[in-house]
């Protein structure tokens, strides 16, 4: 396990360390001399991406990170991310920002879509593990440092994210006791941000090396049964068919989320979705 978790690190080095040259499955996989069938496994398997998303999401977030903060010319721009024409760097950028390059160069506000993934050497924390009950506990000022860690690995699931505004917000819950964590060590691997009266679920982030071990159940288990008894659970997530979506509407239908109205939240198109108690899959949590 950990012999694969070194690998795909030294793949996301070499990603990292190669953002403006022309990257696909077999460079990475001839870079780090490793067979590109058994690379591409265990990379999809550890952080939920295939190499070629991974790459193309870090180099459109570095591409808007240009727009905003640099004056260099758009075609420039799409031949630093690896495009060969402006057209050709513009269909993927709007499909994921939702905005033409020009527009979101003319409207001055950088969101990443994907940051660099930083892995857990020494991951501990399995399914069979998992007792929500005394597992996801309040979280408190000083793990806001890690908070924020995980904040940049699911980063992904939250368009038009300010962390600085997200910042001040995280105190506010931590503070209203509408904050709450799981660790495995000193690593945060799921944190949910939460609202009593309106039984809104305001954040609910998951590390991506622990998502296939049920621990948004854990969290869903958690707020129905004690934090949001009386209100029905709403959360918000992208609409249908979104290029940006990595899986998380379809993680939310699993748990047993409804679909609800369509919203638009800071210029996003996103869409509602709510549980019932009844409707949390497989309700008797272990």
């Amino acid at each position: 396990m950990h012999m694969n978790i070194k690998n795909v690190t030294a793949a996301i080095d070499y990603i990292e360390n190669h953002l403006t040259d022309k990257l696909d499955l077999d460079i990475v996989a001839n870079a780090v001399h490793y067979s590109k069938y058994h690379l591409h496994r265990i990379f999809t398997d550890t952080v939920g991406l295939t190499i070629h998303d991974y790459v193309q999401r870090r180099k459109l977030t570095e591409a808007a990170k240009l727009l905003v903060f640099s004056d260099k010319p758009i075609i420039e721009i799409a031949l630093i991310a690896g495009y060969e024409s402006q057209q050709a760097f513009t269909t993927p950028f709007k499909l994921i920002y939702k905005k033409s390059p020009n527009q979101y160069r003319e409207s001055g506000e950088f969101y990443p879509l994907q940051l660099r993934y930083v892995l857990n050497n020494h991951p501990t924390k399995i399914s069979t593990e998992i007792d929500w009950q005394e597992d996801i506990v309040f979280a408190e000022e000083n793990d806001i440092p890690a908070w924020m860690n995980l904040l940049s690995l699911v980063v992904d699931g939250f368009p038009y994210l300010n962390e600085d505004d997200y910042l001040e917000r995280l105190k506010n819950y931590i503070c209203k006791k509408q904050a709450m964590i799981m660790k495995d060590g000193d690593i945060i691997i799921g944190a949910m941000t939460f609202n009593n009266n309106t039984g809104s679920i305001d954040f609910l982030g998951i590390h991506p090396q622990y998502r296939k071990k049920d621990i948004a159940k854990a969290f869903m288990q958690k707020a129905l049964d004690e934090l949001l008894k009386d209100v029905p659970i709403s959360i918000t997530t992208f609409r249908e068919g979104d290029k940006a979506d990595l899986g998380y509407r379809k993680a939310f239908q699993k748990l047993g989320f409804a679909e609800a109205e369509l919203l638009v939240e800071f210029g996003y198109p996103t869409q509602k979705f709510t549980l019932q108690k009844s409707d949390l899959e497989g309700n008797d949590c272990e």
